[in-house]
Order: C-alpha cells, then structure tokens, then sequence
C-alpha cells in the first residue's frame, strides 16, 4: 500500500472521476476514504464521519455485513469465475435466480437476468422490451416513454430514457424515439401545481395526450423510478404509479420499474412497486444487491414476458455480460438477500426515514437556504438549496459546496447534486447515527 502522501500527491492527477470534471477534481481533490465500518466510513487523515449517502445508494447493511464478506471470500476460493452464456452455468447462480423468484413473487416476477450494475439492467430491460413486441409480431413498437427528472444509468440507452439534460447533452444524438412526460415534481413543474394530486392527474393526462400523439402502436415500453432518486426524491401521490401501469397495460405499453435504487427496502417497502400496490413486466434492480460489495445486478422478469419468451424456438437472447451471473457476485447477493430479509431493514428504513424527513423539514423552518425537502417513504430524502425562497432560484455551486463541505467537517458526509442535498443512508442507520447526520446538516447550513 502507498503511503499518504503518494496518495494525496496523486489524488484526481492520473484518475477521471465520474460525474464531475478532470479541471474540478483537479481544483478540488475528492475526499480521499480508506476505511469503513458500521455506517461510517473514515478518510486517509483519520477524519471519521457518519455516511450519510449509503456508498451510492447501495450499501444498505452497513460496512461491517460479515455474512456477505465471507459469502465472497468462500466463493473466491471454490468458484472464482465461470460463464452462464450458452450452454454453461454455475450453482450459485442458479440458487440466487430461486432466491429472487421467491423475494419477488408478490410483484409478479419470477424470472432473473443477471447484469453487471444497474445501467447494465436498464439497458437490458430496453432491448428485451423491444424484443417482446417483434417476437409478438408488432415490430413497429421500438419507442420509450419516460419521465422527466430520471435517472437510468449511463449507457446509450440509459441516457437517452434519462429526464435530467446533464446526463444527456454531451453525447447526443441519443437514441432516437425516446419521449418524456412531465414528473409528478410539486417544487417545480410546467403546471404551476403544488398539489400532489391535482399535479398527478396532470402528469397522467400529459401520459395519454404523449401515447395518442405517438400513437399507441408504436411505443415498446414506459420506464419509471417509482421514487426519482438521483433527480432530486420525488415521492409521486400515491394515486399515480397504479394509473401508469393502468395506461400502459391498457395500450399494450410494457412498464419497466426502474429500481435500481428502490428495491431491496430502500423505501420502507421490499420494493418500489409493491410500495405502491403494482406488478410492472420487468424492474432492473443493483446496487443493494450485493450491499455494494461486488458489482452485480438483476432484471427481474414477469408472466407477459415469460408467456412471449419461454417454450419459444425464435426467443434466442442476443445479450449479455461476461459477469452475468459472476459467481462471486451470486454468492454475495445469496447472502445479502439472507440478512436483509433477517434484519427486516424495511421497518427500521421507516423509522429512521421519517426521523431524517421531519429533521429537514424542521431545518427547513430555521433556514432560509432551503427551499424544499422531499422524501416520506423509507430513507431517501432530499433538501432542494435555493438563493431566494420567492422566485425559487438554485444555490450556486459554491455555497452548495459549502454546505456539504461543512456538514462533513462536522460529523456526516452528505451528497449535493446540483441544488439537491441527497441523503440515502444505510438501512440499519440508528437513532443517534441519524441525529448525527441532522446535527451536521445544522452546522452545514449555518455556515452558508
């Protein structure tokens, strides 16, 4: 290992870091973390803070799951590696696609797609969508609905479904035939309507009016987060996913939950759709899988899909991943699926969510910075910084900074993205690890 000071010296000199620039990296050297236990994680200088991001979203059992550690370092010794492309497979692998039929079957999902992250599940959602409706002899349907303020990944296809321009302008021209509604967003939305209700209704009318203008007959499928995550957490009224899958199921339109974030009790719910009472035709699910812990993903598959693919000599997949199916990512996933149902983290995501959603809603009242928190369900939550309560006008990126900078200074490392200050903690998060977290935002926002 290189010591600190070769770190430092090298830190952002000869490595690209995602979602930022080589000049900003550059200007301001990333946070440099060498250790991690609990839900905290500790810097190259010893500073140890309260990881109020979760990894990425995704380490939702904390630094210190045991289970899953020893789950990978068996697996490495008994099975490295081995191909599940045609005609090989491994045990593991086939154990975890069980796991998963059982953990989703009250979402209607039974079968697994292994991937190597969540861009590589979105991706794979996409194309198998398109080839549903060419196997069913409608080969017109190649286009996607999704919403605006959406976040799927980083690949072509994920990019171009994404509702959010920074994800998106650089490498256009995307895919073509991708079409965006406008997202159920009280804070700010093209209808001026703050009513959660009234606003989905509107949302779901914008849907109709895009599908007729499209024309029914051409879109393959609707991709969603049940919860937008990265575009800031904006929890729908629960009256709007049930009337998309209503739409979609009544033009014959696919419906793809994006839960990559979402599954695995993010939201106080096992998953997104069960959240909200629905059975989508696929969900592309990561991140928590492995609890971060090896790169690994599953689209989990319904009965339209099964009926159209199985018992079908014209069904042949054409894609794949070299790690579909990685051993040693099924083995992690087989144990991370074991504790996270052992520890029933979907309660505990509850209580804790609601703690951190009513301690920004109370800092919201103190500080004139803030000018709108969402979350409600589970722990996601999401403080929108604006320079001016009135006209709603963003923070600039320097006292947005600030406040994260701060906010770690004192305790907790939160994310900001854009005007968004984006809290995804561990789900096994405590009341005093929680209140940490408060306590350092406080500090953050007094020094803004």
């Amino acid at each position: 290992m290189k010591d600190s000071n070769f770190l430092k010296e090298n830190n952002a000199r000869l490595m690209w870091h995602p979602m930022t620039s080589p000049q900003d990296s550059a200007a301001h050297p990333p946070k440099i973390i060498t250790g991690a236990d609990g839900v905290s994680i500790t810097d190259i200088d010893g500073h140890r803070v309260v990881d109020g991001v979760g990894g990425l979203w995704n380490v939702n059992l904390g630094y210190s799951c045991q289970p899953v550690k020893d789950a990978i370092a068996q697996q490495l010794e008994t099975l490295p590696y081995y191909s599940t492309f045609r005609g090989t497979t491994n045990d593991v692998s086939i154990e975890l696609s069980y796991e998963l039929s059982e953990f989703f079957a009250p979402d209607g999902l039974s079968r697994a797609f292994f991937t190597s992250g969540g861009s590589d599940s979105v991706e794979t959602s996409l194309r198998l969508a398109r080839q549903y409706h060419k196997l069913r002899g409608e080969a017109g349907r190649t286009k996607f609905l999704s919403l605006k303020k959406g976040y799927h990944g980083t690949h072509i296809g994920g990019a171009s479904v994404n509702g959010n321009a920074n994800f998106r302008n650089a490498y256009e021209p995307l895919l073509p035939g991708c079409y965006h509604i406008p997202a159920p967003y009280t804070y700010r939305n093209p209808f001026n309507e703050t009513d959660p209700e009234t606003l989905a209704q509107l949302c779901l009318q914008a849907l109709e009016d895009e599908i007729a203008f499209q024309g029914a007959n051409t879109i393959a499928a609707m991709i969603m987060e049940p919860i937008l995550g990265a575009g800031g957490v904006i929890p729908p009224h629960h009256s709007f996913v049930p009337a998309v899958q209503e739409i979609c199921n009544r033009h014959g339109i696919l419906l793809i939950t994006d839960e990559v974030i979402t599954a695995y009790g993010r939201t106080g719910a096992w998953s997104g759709a069960r959240l909200w009472g629905i059975q989508p035709d696929m969900m592309a699910t990561a991140k928590a899988i492995t609890n971060g812990y090896f790169p690994f993903g599953a689209v989990m598959i319904g009965e339209r899909m099964i009926e159209v693919f199985e018992n079908n000599p014209d069904a042949k997949i054409g894609h794949g991943y070299t790690y579909s199916g990685h051993p040693v990512g099924a083995a992690a996933a087989i144990a991370c699926l074991a504790e996270t149902r052992r520890l029933n983290v979907i309660d505990n995501a509850a209580a804790r969510g609601t703690q951190l959603y009513e301690g920004c809603k109370a800092l919201m009242e103190k500080y004139e910075i803030i000018g709108d928190v969402r979350g409600g369900h589970g722990l996601m939550t999401a403080i929108e910084m604006v320079s001016d309560r009135a006209t709603k006008a963003p923070i600039d990126a320097a006292r947005a900074t600030k406040v994260q900078e701060v906010a770690y200074q004192n305790g907790a490392m939160v994310r900001v993205s854009g005007p968004n200050l984006i809290l995804s903690p561990a789900l096994i998060l405590s009341e005093a690890d929680a209140t940490a977290i408060l306590t350092a935002l406080d500090a953050g926002f007094a020094a803004a």
